[in-house]
């Protein structure tokens, strides 16, 4: 199974619990991004955010992307990274992963 394809089975059961992402926003990139923080952190008092890497492929996109968010409270930042997958403008799929984890994202090859 290629990495494309985990990523939208993964996407399709991060979705399952969680159905108001899908199909929600549409718009840039930065736009989906702050969007998706908002509804994932819906109590933080700041954050930012950082691409680390895309992938195209026509009208999907797959965005790496770190965040830090900082409560609302006196709690140290929280760290986290996501694949976002966007098509056509609108965010569909979203996965968490390890911090430390490498992406294994890349283009399809036809063998």
């Amino acid at each position: 199974m290629n990495c494309f394809t985990r990523l939208v089975c993964f996407a399709i059961l991060a979705l399952a619990p969680q159905p108001s992402y899908a199909m929600t926003e549409v718009g840039d990139i930065g736009t989906i991004i702050e969007s998706f923080i908002t509804k994932q952190f819906p109590d933080a008092a700041s954050h930012f955010w950082v691409v680390n890497d895309t992938q195209w492929d026509g009208d999907e996109m797959i965005v790496d992307m770190n965040t830090v968010v900082t409560d609302r409270r006196e709690a140290p930042p929280t760290e986290s990274r996501f694949l976002l997958l966007i098509v056509e403008g609108r965010l569909q799929g979203i996965q968490n992963i390890p911090l430390d984890a490498a992406a294994e994202c890349q283009k399809e090859q036809e063998v």
